[in-house]
């Protein structure tokens, strides 16, 4: 009987974490209340069960609490409200700093200063932060990913002190939800996958994937105030646009040269 109960138990818990997935949404206001210490530990202890590149866990998480702290980062992520009225900022860094003193500590030399390795511990921090998200809302906490983390790597890492080798790739706001928005669409699944090659995407093909966003009436409300004649001008003539990407490409180069990877 044991053995049944524990595998019924084992698929109900993944039952629910598969729930979570489906339903999730970008949370960006939250109650007061806090998160325990206990809690945090615990959903990032089994978060670095993530895979990650020849097991070494190339990642490190710089956890803010401190009303002070969360003040001081808030201009670094455009002053996004969520920042400061978040009980948890959690800053995901790609870290090859604490596995190269390790090297050296036990008489091997590291050779990881290079592109290559930013990349691997890249892969392993996204990994660990992903993990990490999803442990958290299944936890009943919601989450809001802030992208601004790679537009503005510097001040970042001035801030929370990190050294050579350490860079930080994600900024993850927590607490407990205080609102439940609106589900953001997803493209369908047919525009994603591709069988055994890449298939090049047609004009018919691309019509039909993105026929679903662009008929949304907040989308549509979208292009209207922003005068625009498509959705897509949106991401590459306001929020994306190219000349910003170039000057954010730039400063991530500079900051990859500067914390040791190049």
């Amino acid at each position: 009987m044991l053995f049944f109960y524990i595998i019924f138990v084992d698929i109900r818990k993944n039952y629910c974490i598969m729930e979570s997935i489906r339903n999730r949404r970008t949370i960006r206001k939250y109650k007061s209340q806090d998160i325990p210490e206990e809690l945090l530990n615990s959903l990032l202890e089994e978060a670095s069960r993530a895979s990650t590149m020849g097991n070494m866990q190339l990642y490190s998480a710089v956890i803010t609490r401190s009303e002070e702290m969360k003040s001081k980062l808030a201009p670094m992520h455009f002053n996004q409200p969520m920042v400061t009225g978040a009980p948890v900022v959690v800053t995901f860094c790609a870290d090859f700093n604490r596995f190269s003193l390790w090297c050296k500590q036990r008489k091997a030399e590291p050779g990881y200063d290079n592109f290559l390795s930013f990349i691997n511990a890249l892969s392993d921090a996204l990994l660990f932060t992903q993990n990490f998200c999803t442990l958290a809302e299944d936890a009943g906490l919601g989450i809001c990913y802030l992208g601004t983390t790679i537009y503005n790597p510097a001040p970042i890492i001035e801030l929370l002190k990190l050294p050579k080798l350490v860079i930080p790739v994600a900024t993850i706001t927590v607490g407990y939800p205080d609102e439940l928005p609106v589900q953001p669409d997803r493209l369908p699944l047919r525009g994603i996958i591709h069988n055994e090659v890449y298939k090049q995407y047609s004009e018919k093909d691309i019509d039909d994937i993105y026929s679903y966003k662009e008929s949304l009436s907040e989308n549509k409300n979208f292009v209207e105030i922003n005068h625009t004649e498509t959705l897509a001008q949106i991401f590459t003539d306001i929020r994306y646009k190219k000349a910003d990407n170039e000057l954010m490409s730039s400063g991530l180069v500079k900051v990859l040269k500067e914390q040791g990877f190049f």
